[in-house]
């Protein structure tokens, strides 16, 4: 039998009601609680990323379903004991953004227009960091960086950390000074393994990596993007010269420093470009 469709929302959350019903749901959805989906909902977050980081539009739609998933399993959580639905959670976004967009939504409401005034980009950037800073002091995050979430990603957070601090005049005046701190910091890291104090080498390594999601954010870039993109072409690098061992019957364990280091070169030659 086919199915019936286009299914839409409440489709959704009436086969989600169904998988967490306790007497004929799925045992699995039931057992599972707002932490234990915490892991699976990072992990299609980054299968997002993935998917429009190598333009497969194909499975982005797939992608963001399952992304969707997740947000809906948390709300029907939270319906069965109590605390809100998912309504709640399509009320709450739309009110946010609302209040968000001035620019747009002048009154405050979805049928409100702007006028035909056009409004700059960097003047809607500070009046977004405006609002939420008022959003912050209205949920008593007071201090600048209460709010930053502590499980995300390192260099994620630091970038974040860095943009709040900058906002009130805390940063460096231009990459020059950043790439002049960077130098200071690996010369530090030098010492530290001189003297081979692994809480030292710990704590300047630290520092540099810090210095470099700075180099990153100042130089227009998003250190978290850049990582997985030197990671990609590491990767791509890596599988080629895996490739090159292959076409002469051997693979890289057969090979000493120097001809894994020939392989390398073989194949950055074959592709040019940053190392």
């Amino acid at each position: 039998m086919s199915n019936a469709g286009p299914y839409d929302i409440d489709d959704l959350l009436q086969l989600m009601a169904r998988l967490r019903d306790p007497d004929s749901g799925c045992p699995w959805d039931c057992q599972q609680d707002y932490r234990s989906l915490v892991a699976y909902t990072v992990e299609e977050v980054y299968e997002v990323v993935d998917a429009v980081e190598r333009s497969d539009f194909a499975h982005l739609s797939e992608e963001l379903g399952d992304l969707l998933f997740q947000v809906v399993f948390f709300a029907r959580i939270a319906e069965q004991e109590g605390r809100f639905d998912f309504a709640a959670v399509v009320d709450g976004i739309v009110r946010k953004l609302l209040v968000r967009h001035p620019h747009v939504f002048p009154d405050g409401s979805l049928g409100s227009r702007r006028g035909a005034d056009v409004v700059a980009m960097e003047e809607v950037k500070e009046q977004w960091e405006n609002i939420k800073q008022r959003e912050r002091h209205g949920k008593g995050h007071g201090r600048l960086l209460a709010d930053i979430p502590a499980a995300l990603p390192a260099l994620m957070r630091a970038q974040k950390i860095q943009k709040r601090v900058a906002k009130i005049g805390f940063d460096w005046d231009s990459i020059d000074g950043v790439v002049v701190k960077t130098r200071e910091e690996l010369a530090e890291l030098e010492v530290a393994l001189a003297s081979a104090d692994q809480d030292a080498i710990a704590d300047e390594l630290g520092d540099l990596l810090f210095c470099c999601v700075n180099l990153a954010r100042h130089a227009g870039g998003d250190a978290e993007t850049l990582l997985r993109r030197a990671t990609l072409k590491f990767e791509a690098r890596f599988a080629q010269m895996e490739v090159l061992a292959e076409a002469g019957n051997a693979s890289l364990a057969d090979f000493d420093a120097a001809g894994l280091d020939g392989l390398w070169r073989a194949v950055k030659a074959k592709s040019p470009g940053p190392a």
